[in-house]
C-alpha cells in the first residue's frame, strides 16, 4: 500500500523514509518508543508492571513528558520492583515527593504503592498482569486505523478490565488509562495502516 493514499493526519514520512503513525512526530526518543517498543506485545510481567506504573502517573500529563522521565522514575522506584515498591513507608513517599527526577504527585505515589501490593496479591493468587491484560485482547479482530478518528479512547474490554483491576484494588486504572497501556503492551494494534511498524515479526 503506498501511504501518501491514506489521509494526511494518519501518517508521516520520517526522514529514513519510514511511514510511522503520525504521533511520535520527529521527537528521537518518541519515534525510538514508537519504533522498537509501543505496540509489541509484553510477555514479561516485569515490564507489564513497569507500564503500568508509567501509564498511571501519565494521566493528565504528555506520553512524552514520562519517557523523557522514564530513567529518573526506574532510579526512584528500584528498578519498577513491586517487591521493593510494596514495602515502601511514608518515609519513602516523603523522599518521592521531592525528587524531582518524577513526577510528584502524591496520589499517584501512593497509588504506585497499592499497585505494588496488589500485583503481589495477583501473584499470590497464580495469577499474573501479563495474564489478566491478555485476557482483555478482544475477540473480534479490528480493521487497522486508517484515520487518527479510528483510534479509539478506550473500549468495552478496556472498561471491564478497569472494573477487574479496581476490584482487586488497583488505583489509577480507568478504561482510557488501561486502553492505552493495551495498545502499548500489544494486546491491541493500533498503529495506522501502512506504518512500516504495524506487522513488523
Amino acid at each position: 500500500m503506498n501511504p501518501t493514499s491514506l489521509p494526511t493526519d494518519a501518517l508521516r514520512i520520517g526522514r529514513d523514509g519510514l511511514a510511522r503513525c503520525w504521533w511520535p512526530g520527529e521527537d528521537a526518543l518518541y519515534l525510538a518508543y514508537h519504533d522498537d517498543e509501543w505496540g509489541v506485545p509484553v510477555a514479561g510481567e516485569a515490564l507489564m508492571f513497569e507500564m503500568l506504573v508509567l501509564e498511571s502517573f501519565q494521566a493528565g500529563l504528555s506520553w512524552l513528558t514520562i519517557l523523557r522521565r522514564r530513567e529518573g522514575f526506574r532510579a526512584a522506584l528500584n528498578g519498577f520492583d513491586p517487591q521493593a515498591i510494596a514495602g515502601y513507608t511514608d518515609a519513602d513517599v516523603a523522599r518521592l515527593m521531592a525528587d524531582e527526577r518524577i513526577i510528584r504527585n502524591r496520589a499517584k505515589i501512593l497509588a504506585t504503592i497499592g499497585n505494588a501490593r496488589a500485583t503481589l496479591v495477583l501473584h499470590a493468587q497464580g495469577s499474573s498482569l501479563v495474564s489478566v491484560f491478555r485476557s482483555a485482547a478482544p475477540q473480534d479482530r479490528r480493521e487497522a486505523p486508517r484515520t487518527i478518528a479510528d483510534v479509539p479512547a478506550t473500549t468495552p474490554e478496556a472498561v471491564a478490565l478497569a472494573k477487574d483491576l479496581r476490584a482487586r484494588g488497583f488505583r489509577f486504572v480507568g478504561p482510557t488509562v488501561l486502553y492505552a497501556h493495551m495498545q502499548a503492551a500489544g494486546v491491541v494494534n493500533d498503529h495506522m495502516l501502512g506504518c512500516a511498524f504495524r506487522d513488523r515479526p
